[in-house]
């Protein structure tokens, strides 16, 4: 079939602002990670003297880090209508958010519809793959205090005890709020066909659009971060000391992402911007903590209905373009999430002007040593 100069003209358009938007992610990358690297390294004294000031300006550091993130998407066209129950209400409150998990545009999808959402981008932490550790952003991960997880069975049980570790270490002391996992343990591609045969072979349901969690992160998240209770109040002189400091997990947030046609994004065309204008659909339902079981099987339960409601919620997606109303109404309601483009502008502008002064610092530095 013969092309078209039209075509020829498009297909080279498309190639050129794809090779432009990576130039510039590169050189994004290049001045924004080492300048919150180093503007930690200057304020380590007032770590020692005032680790919550620390960590504060941290975690605004990091928020803006991954807004630059979400401009790539947003700028391409690339934007989200959040649907079910607003998570603004529990912004403030510490939540434990699972997610599906289809590509690694899951993560920049959240990393831009949680923008909006008050302080929680800025007190976060994130459940990856261990591979993330060893991507471009890894060290800002390492720094904010995120957990790498070494997926596999091997592995499992220490990974676990790690994790309960981590999770005593930092999440408080770091003033967490949110902690974000994708307990299906994997994209849904490599997963399906294991989930499906682990399904038939228990007499589980048959799942297309998503798989069987693992229950293994989520019961430690639980046991670590849910403040003990007995009759309604804290049990213990330490419980009540901590309960002065956090009330624990009140929250679940079951997060399920949908792509038009069950297309998803991933990271490259997130940066690249080749595909054309695309709406991401995030759906939302908030369970408080104590309706959550705490028994291994009766949680295993609960969390295998979770997926199921969400292979329901994509089936109706795929079928209608839209998620289903909730339980007692007639019309679901969307909301369109939008983002600053100002705001973006002057987070990009601050980054590159904070790359040219740390420059200019260090040919100083060199020409004053040298």
């Amino acid at each position: 079939m013969a092309v078209t100069l039209e075509q020829a003209r498009r297909v080279g358009y498309t190639c050129l602002k794809a090779l432009l938007r990576f130039a510039f992610m590169v050189a994004n990358n290049l001045v924004a990670i080492p300048s919150y690297v180093l503007y930690l390294i200057m304020l380590q004294p007032l770590r020692m003297l005032d680790s919550k000031s620390f960590w504060y300006i941290e975690g605004v550091l990091f928020k803006w880090l991954l807004a630059m993130v979400a401009s790539w998407g947003w700028w391409a066209g690339y934007t989200v209508v959040e649907w079910g129950d607003d998570v603004k209400a529990v912004s403030e409150d510490e939540a434990m958010v699972l997610v599906n998990h289809q590509a690694t545009g899951d993560v920049c999808t959240l990393m831009m519809c949680l923008q909006d959402k008050g302080t929680v981008v800025r007190q976060m932490m994130w459940l990856m793959d261990h591979i993330f550790k060893y991507t471009n952003f890894g060290i800002v991960s390492l720094i904010h205090g995120d957990f790498f997880i070494r997926q596999g069975r091997t592995h499992r049980d220490q990974q676990l005890v790690l994790l309960k570790d981590h999770l005593e270490k930092y999440y408080r002391s770091r003033n967490r709020k949110w902690i974000v996992l994708f307990p299906e343990g994997g994209f849904l591609r490599k997963r399906r066909e294991t989930s499906q045969a682990f399904a038939k072979k228990n007499n589980l349901p048959f799942l297309k659009h998503v798989t069987l969690p693992r229950l293994g992160a989520t019961q430690v998240i639980l046991k670590t971060l849910v403040a003990p209770q007995e009759n309604g109040t804290p049990t213990g002189g330490d419980a009540v000391i901590k309960e002065r400091k956090s009330k624990g997990l009140q929250w679940v947030i079951d997060t399920t992402i949908a792509y038009p046609k069950g297309d998803p994004i991933d990271i490259q065309t997130w940066i690249l911007g080749y595909r054309q204008p695309t709406v991401t659909h995030v759906h939302y339902r908030i369970f408080p903590v104590k309706d959550v079981p705490a028994e291994p099987e009766a949680l295993t339960d609960w969390l295998y209905q979770r997926f199921i409601e969400k292979e329901d919620l994509l089936t109706h997606f795929y079928e209608t373009g839209a998620f289903p109303p909730p339980k007692g109404q007639t019309k679901a309601i969307s909301r369109e999430m939008t983002l600053s483009n100002l705001w973006l502008v002057g987070i990009q502008s601050l980054a590159f002007l904070s790359g040219g002064m740390w420059y200019c610092i260090f040919q100083y530095l060199y020409h004053c040593l040298f």
